[in-house]
């Protein structure tokens, strides 16, 4: 039987997990690998501790997610078709590593977050930037 989602452990096995997939993916791989970039000694644990922070309630995190996607956007622009890719890659790995309420919450949340994210982006382009 599949598990839930129960501490930051399982939250780092998720990420790298996901992340394996993301380097892999035909659409939005290259936005990680070639824009971004390939260092993920720095991006996995924010992304640890984001998780953390968003399923757990736990301190840690201090970021700007929407700022982050923001600026992306000008370096290669961000399409409705990469974030629900993003969102497809995150509950495939989500489901294929857990299962209960907290899995469903991580699901819940990525797909709120990505529609969020991309609207802003959108909104940024005609410079109406709301953080």
């Amino acid at each position: 039987m599949i598990k839930d989602v129960a501490n930051k452990a399982d939250i780092e096995v998720l990420i790298n997990s996901f992340y394996d997939q993301v380097k892999k993916d035909d659409i939005i791989g290259y936005i990680f690998n070639e824009v971004i970039g390939n260092d993920w000694s720095h991006h996995l644990p924010v992304m640890y501790d984001f998780w953390d922070m968003v399923l757990f309630s736990k301190p840690g995190y201090a970021g700007n997610p929407t700022r982050k996607h923001v600026e992306l956007d000008k370096r290669t622009p961000l399409k409705k078709e990469h974030f629900d890719r993003w969102v497809l890659l995150w509950n495939n790995t989500v489901d294929s590593l857990y299962k209960g309420e907290l899995a469903d919450l991580a699901k819940n949340r990525a797909s709120l977050m990505a529609h969020l994210i991309n609207m802003k982006v959108e909104m940024s382009r005609d410079g109406n930037f709301i953080q």
